[in-house]
């Protein structure tokens, strides 16, 4: 599998909501009245991706480089995680060539950030904002999520594999009417 040019990971988190923090997704801050429980700033939409990153590559996921409890990662910036494992991806020969990603909440209203999130994302991951797609969607008002106690968010990620091989030298080719 490691010859294969192009490797696809998933990814998928959720944080319950609680008063008292800032919500981030997409690594920029939405107003609203509660945020996500978790020891880093618990964006889902970027754990998300980060996990579709390092899965593609093959790298395991988000626990087990950046584990639950470690005091390193209180309180620290899920763009920061990702742009880590950006680079280690990076060291492993592979290279990010798109994300989609979707984001589960009943509230707040996602859409008019969209913009800001896919160009925060764009920028961590190397790559021109037309290949970072973000949606948003509710859960129709079922279960916890639709009661508005958490958030989710899904993601894919393509990663493409740099050739190992160096190309040889240029040959001249000889005319005909030589």
């Amino acid at each position: 599998m490691s010859g294969m040019p192009f490797r696809v990971g998933c990814g998928f988190d959720v944080h319950r909501l609680v008063p008292g923090r800032p919500l981030m997704l997409g690594g920029i801050e939405i107003p609203y009245e509660k945020g996500l429980e978790g020891d880093s700033d618990a964006d889902v939409l970027t754990h998300a991706i980060l996990d579709a990153v390092v899965g593609a590559a093959g790298l395991g996921d988000i626990g087990v480089h950046f584990g639950v409890g470690r005091p390193e990662n209180m309180g620290i910036a899920s763009t920061t995680l990702l742009a880590s494992m950006v680079a280690l991806v990076r060291a492993h020969g592979y290279r990010p060539e798109g994300v989609d990603a979707t984001i589960i909440a009943e509230a707040p209203r996602l859409s008019a950030l969209i913009p800001a999130m896919r160009e925060r994302l764009a920028g961590i991951l190397g790559l021109p904002v037309r290949r970072v797609n973000v949606k948003s969607t509710t859960a129709k008002r079922l279960g916890a999520l639709g009661a508005g106690e958490g958030i989710v968010a899904l993601a894919v990620a393509t990663l493409s594999r740099r050739s190992s091989r160096r190309p040889g030298p240029r040959l001249r080719r000889r005319s005909s009417l030589c």
